[in-house]
């Protein structure tokens, strides 16, 4: 009996040591993030001539500054999400001798953002949708709920938000 009960301990201890060392399926692994985020819309708002301070405003502060070119901001950016492989973005930026914005490399290329394709800022980029995919307003059927709905929007009339009248100066 003694031995039956010092062999289940040292089995529940190896077996409990064993399950130390492994690593369990859907334990949550944290993202891991360094750098500066950058992204493409930042990129699309830099132009050439831009001062240094009109740069740090659009991209923030450079991760490097080189004491050897000092005219060039390198801006890195990793990730390695949950357990997977890491992900490396890298941009830099040159100025030239009167501290203006003169080309940028690296991992992305000035283009139109998402902010000027929606608003068609930019000449080469059309935001007008196909006439197939353009939707027309059907009216509702006569008598249905939206029928009503819509007559009720229609007879809303509008009234002016009543001004309240300024308080006596003097007390009583």
């Amino acid at each position: 009996m003694q031995k039956a009960k010092l062999l289940l301990t040292s089995l529940s201890l190896t077996g409990l040591f064993a399950l130390a060392g492994c690593s369990f399926p859907g334990v949550y692994k944290i993202d891991i993030q360094q750098g500066n985020v950058v992204t493409q819309d930042m990129i699309d708002q830099l132009r050439p001539g831009m001062t240094r301070k009109q740069v740090r405003f659009i991209m923030g502060n450079p991760l490097i500054t080189d004491t050897f070119h000092a005219n060039r901001w390198d801006y890195l950016y990793s990730i390695q999400p949950g357990g997977g492989q890491r992900l490396q973005e890298r941009i830099s930026l040159n100025f030239n001798s009167d501290d203006q914005l003169v080309g940028l490399s690296g991992d992305f290329m000035p283009g139109v953002s998402r902010d000027q394709a929606i608003l068609g800022e930019d000449s080469n980029v059309t935001t007008t949708q196909p006439a197939a995919t353009q939707q027309t307003e059907e009216k509702p059927a006569p008598g249905s709920l939206l029928e009503q709905i819509q007559r009720e929007v229609d007879d809303v009339q509008v009234v002016p938000v009543p001004t309240p009248e300024p308080l006596d100066p003097t007390p009583q």
